[in-house]
């Protein structure tokens, strides 16, 4: 049968399966802070901690596929050239609109607990210990190995990276962060007013894994 979605060397039953694999690991991940909401009672705090790092994490990995990126009609040296401009400039505009993003996570969902955490540097010394207070290393170790998982699966294994532009992989990012965090801050919000209950932070990570799903589906369909 003949293969309608098949581009270049992605052949016709490879590309189904790279994305089943990234989609069940990007659900497994998340299912990691519903396990630490049920079986740990985590409060709100923990969890948006853990997805404002899952933006750092994004960030990162988005920097890389920014350097791998070969995109066609542009040629070896302008594309070069590109880079050097356009991956630090992502870096301090992505940087900066994370760390204040964090910032205000603090603000409104830490409590007295981590009162005060309004300059850089407190932030900077406040995340390391909020991960130790609550053990969410192995959380974000999960979610990690999602998005790692996806870039080798999805970017290289079915050569995205040769048909990524420099200036879509610029702003990516952002749609995906805005519309998802939007979504978190909202229920979050909901959440703490109602005491943090479990099952609404239950369903707060449930409705994260579906927006989750449904930008990554978005993210690669176009690809």
């Amino acid at each position: 049968m003949a293969d309608h979605d098949s581009q270049g060397d992605v052949g016709p039953a490879r590309t189904p399966g790279w994305s089943r694999v990234s989609v069940w690991a990007l659900i497994a991940s998340n299912l990691v802070p519903l396990y630490g909401v049920l079986a740990h009672g985590w409060p709100v705090f923990p969890i948006m901690l853990l997805f404002w790092l899952e933006n750092v994490v994004i960030g990162v990995l988005n920097a890389v596929r920014m350097i791998v990126a070969q995109p066609p009609g542009e040629g070896g040296g302008g594309r070069g050239e590109a880079k050097l401009f356009m991956v630090p400039f992502f870096c301090v505009h992505y940087g900066i609109f994370t760390l204040v993003h964090g910032i205000f996570v603090f603000a409104l969902f830490a409590g007295d607990a981590f009162d005060g955490v309004d300059q850089p540097g407190e932030f900077g010394q406040a995340v390391p210990d909020a991960l130790a207070r609550w053990h969410l290393g192995w959380a974000l170790l999960a979610l990690i190995a999602s998005h790692v998982l996806s870039f080798f699966t999805n970017f290289i294994g079915r050569g995205e990276y040769k048909r990524y532009s420099l200036g879509r992989l610029l702003f990516q990012p952002y749609g995906r962060v805005i519309i998802l965090h939007l979504t978190i801050l909202g229920g979050g919000f909901l959440a703490m007013a109602m005491g943090s209950p479990t099952w609404a932070l239950a369903v707060l990570v449930v409705l994260k894994i579906l927006v989750d799903l449904g930008a990554h589906h978005l993210e690669h369909r176009d690809a």
